[in-house]
């Protein structure tokens, strides 16, 4: 399926710590539900056409965040480019794999999935896990559970930098009236029926 996507607005930084909570609930998620040894989101940023660590669960989360490498490079930088999952059972035969990437964050994963953050015709970043069970990476299904999950990801975080941050003036006691508060939280409850499945 051929797909023109077009390039993401650069994202807002992270000191939002509602984005900071949905990101690293994404990934932790994501490590539970395939049984992953490790997994992360980047984010594309157009303005430096880098891969940005957002967040990370599992091999690397104390260091990887913040960390940056070019958009262009490795199997996130084909997922971010092409908008189309991927999974790769043995990173050692594949040519799409950059080992000089992987070895810069000091893990060297043995099979890796990877689903781009869709939003519209917008790919805002990637969701990779590394080293997932060998059941999780047998199936096409597998690969489309990871795609609709990063697809809810994306919303969420097209949600949370497009609104506006409400005025300290009148803030709500729970955040009950903050919309983009309210889609985090379905998207949230979502995810953990998804890993109940």
């Amino acid at each position: 399926m051929a797909q023109t996507i077009a390039p993401a607005v650069s994202p807002v930084p992270l000191p939002d710590p509602a984005m900071a909570e949905l990101l690293q609930s994404v990934v932790d998620t994501a490590r539970a539900i395939f049984g992953a040894e490790a997994s992360s989101i980047l984010l594309l940023e157009t303005t430096a056409d880098e891969l940005v660590f957002e967040a990370v669960s599992g091999q690397g989360q104390e260091f990887l965040v913040g960390r940056r490498f070019p958009a262009g490079r490795g199997i996130a930088g084909w997922v971010a480019a092409s908008g189309e999952p991927m999974v790769v059972d043995d990173l050692h035969d594949s040519t799409s794999f950059d080992r000089d990437v992987a070895e810069s964050t000091g893990y060297v994963p043995n099979a890796l999935m990877a689903a781009p953050l869709l939003h519209g015709d917008r790919v805002l970043g990637v969701l990779e896990v590394l080293d997932p069970s060998p059941q999780a990476r047998s199936s096409l299904t597998e690969l489309d559970l990871l795609s609709l999950f990063a697809r809810q990801a994306a919303v969420a975080l097209h949600v949370l930098t497009t609104h506006a941050p409400r005025r300290p003036s009148a803030p709500a006691p729970d955040g009950a009236d903050d919309p983009s508060r309210a889609e985090l939280l379905r998207l949230l409850s979502q995810a953990r029926r998804l890993l109940e499945e």
